[in-house]
């Protein structure tokens, strides 16, 4: 991680919402996901939110790193129909060590939609997907 990863830094992107990303596309195989209303999920604003974070980070990490999501506490504060552009503001609003807090906040060209705090940890993804599979194969055996 570069000593560039700081506070106060900021990013904004924004994403046309698109009718895969509604509701009821969350969890397919859910028949009371499939009931309700077809506009931007909670669970794809948070990936979204958390996408603006890695944009954030990634010309601040050195090679062979990336980071994971450790913590969300965002609100959902409003519906967006398909068709709307989501713009999403990100700040890192502290580093404590390889731990990145950030103010994260959206708006789709009407109403704030949902905004919080989002906690990043750097991690080497060697090291990382070497852990994951001694989990699988630890499972495996389990089994």
């Amino acid at each position: 991680m570069k000593d560039s990863l700081r506070p106060g830094l900021t990013h904004r992107f924004s994403y046309r919402v698109p009718d895969d990303k509604t509701v009821p596309h969350l969890y397919p195989e859910a028949a009371d996901f499939q009931s309700m209303p077809a506009v931007f999920a909670t669970g794809y604003m948070v990936g979204l939110f958390e996408w603006a974070c890695i944009d954030l980070m990634k010309e601040h990490l050195d090679p062979g790193e990336g980071s994971l999501g450790i913590r969300v506490d965002f609100s959902h504060l409003a519906a967006t129909p398909p068709g709307l552009t989501v713009t999403v503001e990100a700040e890192c609003v502290a580093v404590d060590g390889k731990r990145l807090t950030f103010k994260v906040r959206g708006h789709d060209g009407i109403d704030v939609i949902g905004e919080g705090r989002h906690e990043r940890a750097v991690v080497t993804w060697d090291k990382f997907n070497a852990r994951v599979a001694d989990k699988a194969k630890r499972a495996q055996a389990a089994a």
